[in-house]
């Protein structure tokens, strides 16, 4: 590649990363207390919400993990991408009101809070926030495997080559940086730039890619089909049972993601939704054009001989952009990517943290003052990024894949005992715990197996948890003072 062309990436790259420091430290004089740091203070727009909401679900998970996706086993993803309409309709319609206004009445500052609240139970609470800081580990471990793979090929342009651990430790060190400063307020405000900014990025680069192959579209599936035929069939090389059960876990789990529902606590009127759902959808549809677009002509490059193979399909995302895309556009997307990833982690560090200083110690009947748990809070982010960091290093997993465990522990966890007890009356509190606990016994064990028909071991938890929590609740009486939406 020419030297010119990776000297103005690195420059876009580098803005960025000088971007970022400044926009910690602007959040940081923002940021007065634990209220502050975990919840923004409740004062967010639609606009703010909106485009924070996709941009935390694309993210590193997206960006970087779903063009490998598409390059590994073909059309297969695609059944993650449509889940969009239906995921975010049911978050919406779910929690978007009654999420809040619980927040509200009983002044909590996260997810388990209004758990608690809701079920009278604090042990729900302090089962909630175990499940979230163990989905976190996956998910968070997935952006900062995807950082470190973008910084590792975009050094590899300018000759040097550094392990990935040591390019994992400085986008650990840059991350543990911008959210110990900034908080969640870094978070959504960088995603506001970087979501827009990625919109219009993303279309660019899918013209770029429909031009990277001799006919295009129909080119790069010719090519696809001649390799291997399953590739480029709706169900690509995972098969009709797996992309089911993707589309289950990714459709319905979409209200069980608490760095997306915790949002709608966030902002200043509960009345917004309406039109803080078209924006995010339209905004997640576009963007995803890269997922596709990039996926399918890095795989039809490298099997007409044009491009060599790839080291990991992770490595497609960057690849493509830095040697098929104008240095300016792959500049900026690679400096939106690092927004994208940054300021995700930062949501997962952030209700991670909240998780260990807040809602855990709460559980337990522990409690600090507000000054106290914004302290404990920065330690414990840094001590969360180091524990995902080495997860992610060793699992082995691709992102895509680190990412998708993440999303199964929090859906099978939290939709039954969240997005349905929220909006149930009969829900109960054992219920509820028994969701949260079977879908860890569950999620955790299966991963010691090998599950027949690419079956994604998320969708199985989810579908136990779902049952257990209706079965139970049906069959035990609800405390009769229990909050309700």
């Amino acid at each position: 590649m020419e030297t010119y062309r990776s000297q103005i990436i690195l420059a876009c790259v580098l803005a960025y990363f000088v971007i970022c420091v400044f926009v910690g430290l602007w959040a940081m004089r923002r940021t007065h207390s634990s209220r502050d740091f975990f919840m923004a203070g409740r004062t967010l727009g639609f606009i703010v919400t909106a485009v924070a909401v996709f941009s935390s679900t694309m993210s590193g998970f997206g960006f970087v993990g779903g063009p490998g996706l598409v390059y590994q086993m073909g059309m297969s993803s695609l059944w993650i991408v449509l889940t969009a309409s239906i995921g975010y309709c049911l978050s919406f319609y779910l929690l978007a009101k009654p999420l809040r206004e619980m927040a509200i009445a009983q002044d909590s500052v996260s997810l388990p809070d209004v758990v608690a609240a809701r079920y009278q139970s604090s042990f729900a609470g302090l089962l909630t926030a175990v499940a979230i800081l163990l989905g976190v580990m996956g998910y968070l471990a997935a952006q900062i495997i995807a950082m470190a793979t973008v910084l590792k090929s975009l050094l590899l342009s300018i000759d040097v080559d550094l392990p990935l651990e040591v390019c994992a430790g400085f986008s650990t060190a840059l991350l543990v940086f911008y959210c110990v400063t900034g908080g969640i307020i870094a978070s959504v405000y960088t995603d506001l730039v970087q979501g827009f900014i990625m919109m219009i990025a993303a279309v660019l680069v899918f013209l770029a890619a429909i031009n990277a192959v001799d006919g295009g579209i129909s080119g790069m599936s010719q090519t696809l089909a001649e390799d291997d035929p399953a590739a480029i069939s709706p169900w690509g090389t995972v098969g009709v049972f797996g992309c089911l059960s993707w589309y289950f876990v990714f459709a319905l789990g979409a209200a069980g993601q608490p760095h997306v529902i915790t949002k709608l606590m966030m902002t200043k009127r509960s009345d917004t939704a309406q039109m803080t759902l078209p924006v995010s959808l339209v905004g997640y549809m576009v963007t995803a054009l890269l997922w596709i677009g990039i996926g399918l002509a890095m795989r039809a490059v490298v099997l007409e001989g044009v491009y060599p193979q790839l080291k990991s399909p992770d490595a497609a995302a960057p690849e493509f952009l830095q040697h098929y895309t104008h240095p300016i556009l792959a500049g900026t997307v690679f400096a939106g990517l690092f927004a994208a990833i940054m300021s995700t982690a930062d949501a997962f560090l952030n209700i991670g943290a909240a998780a260990v200083v807040h809602d855990i110690p709460r559980g337990l009947g522990l409690k600090t003052s507000p000054e106290r748990e914004l302290s404990l809070a920065r330690i414990a982010t840094v001590l969360i990024a180091v524990v995902a960091t080495v997860f992610g290093l060793y699992s082995g997993e691709l992102v895509a894949l680190l990412g998708a465990t993440g999303w199964g522990i929090f859906a099978a966890a939290l939709v039954p005992a969240v997005a349905i007890g929220f909006n149930w009356k009969r829900a109960t509190a054992g219920a509820a715990c028994a969701a949260i606990i079977s879908s860890l016994v569950v999620n955790f064990t299966l991963k010691a197996f090998s599950i027949p028909l690419h079956l994604d071991t998320g969708a199985i938890a989810l579908m136990v948890s779902l049952t257990l929590f209706l079965a139970i609740s049906l069959c035990s009486k609800p405390k009769q003072e229990s909050a309700s939406a």
